[in-house]
């Protein structure tokens, strides 16, 4: 009898391997800083040791507040490789948001750039568990100078190279934590696992087109689902990534141009400021943007091809790593008038191929007619669906009720199989990929001492495919004007979840029971179109 032995599966192999197959090829550009494969495994390496150095333990947390620098992607191997768990936290939340983070997640050490340190330093002292701070600082914006006093260049010199064995023993441990907001504005977070972030790798390469001539531009957060994984996708294929501290449309086209960037990843709202930035041009090769976040128009697809670029359109969640569906293109496609074939591309697809099929049910968890017109959830379950959310077992019970997760996603299933959204059951607003809870905005309105009730709402935005807008009952006697109440919400959460525009009403459109009826509110700003996802 033969004895068959299998590895763990972790994305930790492919820096391993590309290190020692494309050992001298760059790896990372970041303005003038160039990094070998060699030399990435190496500081990884280094600082898995420090870490290890520094008190952080298997399972331990680590968090990092950086932007898209070299230190971040350095981070998606150190951390893991170092036995502890990555806790990459949106540089865009207040600093309430980010203690709720640290505290909930129990992180150990803190990894911040100086340039969102004032973010952290207001509760530096009442962390409940962070044991150490250290701030990097990037001479592309420094900051003011003012810091933990710990630099990433002293957690460098705590490290050595001596070798670490790039493995894991549990495919199913825990290597990263994302926090998303939910309805409730309480961010939960999602556990990714070895395994998880190793095969998803594998549907990143595929269904963006990825080779070892792949080179990749950072617009999209690596802290968002861990970049979609591609940190580790780019890094096993043996690419180039290209880090972008800030998603300006010049800075872009300076690194397409001076790069010669063949892929990059973001929401429409980078697909729109590419687009229609001053220095836009027609390429005379095809650049791949892979997008989520809302579905991109038929209009900006048929823009974005005549001016080189290929839209592969995916769609997840951070509990799904990311893309979990592909709008998989199709050759008889080809023959369709653009509009049609467009409008085809704009749906939300299919599984990937490391992935289980969408499935698209009613409230028995029966599948709804394959007919386009029959509404259900999207459910998903297999190896690129979370581990659970963090510290929550009730609300990850609840989310795989029936041994599906539930996305809160509505959408329709078309004969040919492909899903396509078409409302969200959650009320949450997707403003430049980016998740705003409408609870969370509505109670920041309310809080105004002016304010009696608020509803609130996404409605069109030609940057950010949508941003929120707050319908505001006004308290008798009570005096506000709507610039006064937008900087009111922006002093209580992050400024970006803040209304775009306030609307002062007499009175809500109610139920008999007394429950604002948002549908209306939608139908007005949507152009009858609220039954359709926005975007």
């Amino acid at each position: 009898m033969t004895t068959v032995w299998n590895t763990p599966l972790t994305p930790l192999a492919f820096l391993r391997r590309s290190a020692e197959v494309y050992p001298d090829k760059t790896a990372i550009v970041y303005g003038e800083r160039r990094h070998t494969y060699a030399q990435f495994a190496a500081e990884a390496t280094r600082i898995a040791h420090a870490l290890r150095g520094s008190g952080v333990e298997k399972g331990d947390r680590v968090a990092y507040l950086l932007p898209n620098i070299p230190e971040m992607l350095v981070a998606h191997f150190a951390v893991p490789l170092a036995g502890a768990v990555l806790v990459a936290i949106n540089t865009r939340l207040s600093t309430e948001e980010v203690r709720y983070i640290l505290d909930h997640s129990g992180a150990k050490v803190l990894v911040v750039d100086a340039a969102l340190h004032p973010t952290v330093a207001p509760v530096a002292r009442e962390l409940k568990t962070v044991e150490e701070i250290i701030t990097v600082i990037d001479p592309a914006n420094p900051g003011d100078g003012t810091g933990s006093g710990v630099t990433y260049d002293d957690l460098l010199a705590r490290g050595n190279d001596e070798p670490l064995p790039w493995a894991v023993d549990d495919e199913d441990g825990t290597i990263s934590i994302n926090y998303t907001s939910g309805t409730t504005g309480k961010p939960k977070g999602v556990m990714y696992h070895h395994r998880g972030a190793y095969l998803n790798s594998f549907g990143e390469i595929v269904h963006s087109a990825h080779s070892p001539d792949s080179v990749y531009l950072w617009t999209l957060p690596m802290f968002h689902c861990n970049g979609w994984c591609t940190p580790w996708a780019l890094t096993a294929i043996g690419g180039t990534h290209v880090c972008l501290r800030e998603v300006r449309g010049d800075a872009i086209w300076q690194q397409i141009t001076e790069h010669g960037v063949t892929h990059l990843n973001g929401a429409p709202t980078v697909v729109t400021t590419i687009m229609r930035a001053p220095e836009a041009v027609t390429l005379d090769y095809q650049l791949v943007i892979t997008t989520a976040g809302a579905p991109p128009s038929p209009t900006t697809i048929l823009q974005m091809e005549e001016m080189g670029f290929r839209i592969v359109h995916v769609y997840g969640l951070t509990e799904t790593y990311g893309p979990y569906s592909v709008n998989q293109y199709q050759r008889a496609w080809d023959d369709l008038p653009a509009e049609e074939r467009a409008s085809l591309q704009a749906r939300q697809g299919v599984g990937m191929i490391c992935a289980d099929w969408l499935r698209v049910v009613d409230e028995d968890m029966n599948d709804v007619p394959a007919d386009g017109v029959a509404m259900g959830e999207i459910v998903m379950r297999g190896n690129n669906v979370m581990k659970g959310y963090y510290e929550d077992p009730a609300g990850t019970e609840k989310a795989f009720a029936g041994g599906w997760f539930h996305s809160g996603d509505l959408g329709v299933m078309h004969p040919d199989g492909f899903v396509e959204l078409r409302d969200r059951a959650k009320d949450v607003v997707i403003s430049g990929g980016e998740n705003i809870s409408t609870v969370e905005v509505e109670q920041a309105v309310v809080s105004h001492p002016a304010v009696l009730e608020a509803a609130v709402i996404g409605v069109p935005d030609e940057q950010y495919g949508e941003r929120p807008k707050a319908f505001v009952v006004l308290a008798e006697g009570g005096s506000a004007t709507p610039e006064e109440l937008i900087e009111h919400v922006k002093s209580r959460i992050a400024r970006y979840k803040a209304p775009k525009t306030v609307e002062i009403v007499d009175e809500l459109p109610k139920t008999s029971t007394g429950k604002v009826q948002k549908f209306e509110l939608r139908e007005k700003e949507w152009g009858g179109e609220a039954s359709r996802i926005r975007g």
